[in-house]
């Protein structure tokens, strides 16, 4: 079967592979109908995703049609129409106890499809915990409008639900792409009194403004007077952001980092006379490189909360995850959220 493969950073090419086979009890091999191109593909292509294995078949958002299942597979069956889950997990472990299912422990959960394991961009794909993987299309609904069910509109439906929106909040959206839309989409399940999407796109804002007249566009510069004009309580009441900023600057620094080690490392072992000196300054370089890795910060806090958050990149490992804990701790320890409080408060009397 042809597979559209992420071969090396830069360059995507069609392949020829094998179709996938059954390789465990709770697996299902679906056919691929539909399948969409996101951004975190393109990501993978620039090399801002180091957990991405050169080789597999990149795609993460597909529906399609389900041809085998695995004997522990209860909840589907060949023949039916599913929609795949971005996600892989068991559905067992702590983090998939407690909802965070995009942290689960076993070696493939997380982002796994067309990340670490082939994806979607195929004719078929192997679908590990297909019993949490796969969600059956009812009949009424077809493949194009259910195609963004297992990536970008659960995202916004998540977006939404954790918002904790109520009737008379205004909600602020900051980005109108996808993710954004479909966000807002799913914030008018909650009735609010008011939505305002915010993004520097004018064909963004028309797109929304032609299809949901009740929705207020505005761009970011003049963002601040047209919410506060706009909202009965002199601002908003719930901000939600379509790309979480800390996330950006997290790849930007696997990418950034991952590109110096690579050239760098070429530089050095050119000729025998780099080789020489690579030996000399090899301490002082690594303890430098090290700077630039990720894993070394864990995560990013989230300033501006009621409560403290520090978010961690979803293929976190244990290194990335202790970090970030020691980041809560040293939050704690020196009370950031409320000296952040204490500095908002003069300006919040007036």
């Amino acid at each position: 079967m042809l597979a559209y493969t992420y071969r090396k950073q830069g360059e995507f090419a069609l392949q020829n592979k094998p179709e996938p086979v059954l390789t465990h009890v709770g697996d299902a091999v679906v056919r691929v109908t539909m399948s969409s191109i996101c951004t975190s593909d393109l990501h993978i292509k620039h090399g801002s995703v180091p957990r991405a294995v050169p080789g597999i078949t990149v795609g993460h958002e597909m529906v399609g049609v389900v041809e085998q299942v695995g004997s522990a597979v209860k909840t589907v069956k060949p023949g039916d129409r599913v929609a795949v889950n971005v996600e892989t997990f068991c559905g067992h472990c702590f983090f998939c106890q407690h909802g965070f299912v995009n942290n689960c422990t076993d070696p493939n959960g997380g982002w796994a499809l067309g990340c670490r394991i082939d994806g979607g961009q195929a004719e078929y794909v192997r679908v590990p915990y297909a019993d949490q993987g796969l969600t059956v299309i009812p009949d009424r609904v077809s493949d194009r409008q259910a195609l963004f069910a297992g990536d970008v509109l659960a995202t916004g439906y998540w977006a939404a639900r954790i918002s904790e929106i109520r009737q008379g909040d205004t909600v602020l959206i900051l980005g109108a792409g996808p993710t954004g839309i479909c966000t807002m989409l799913c914030a008018m399940l909650h009735h609010p009194h008011r939505i305002i999407i915010c993004d520097p796109d004018p064909a963004r804002l028309r797109f929304v403004r032609e299809r949901y007249p009740d929705v207020l566009t505005i761009t970011p510069n003049h963002a601040q007077e047209f919410v506060q004009l706009n909202s009965p309580h002199g601002g908003a009441d719930v901000i939600v952001c379509e790309a979480f900023v800390g996330n950006v600057i997290l790849k930007l620094y696997e990418g950034v980092g991952a590109t110096m080690m690579t050239m760098v490392k070429k530089g050095l072992m050119s000729n025998l006379r780099s080789k020489i000196g690579a030996l000399l300054i090899k301490p002082a370089l690594k303890s430098t490189l090290k700077s630039f890795d990720a894993s070394q910060y864990g995560g990013a806090p989230l300033l501006g909360l009621k409560g403290l958050v520090v978010k961690t990149h979803g293929s976190s490992k244990a290194k990335e995850v202790k970090n970030s804990i020691i980041q809560c701790i040293s939050f704690k320890e020196n009370e950031i959220s409320d000296k952040i409080r204490e500095c908002l408060a003069p300006e919040e009397t007036a």
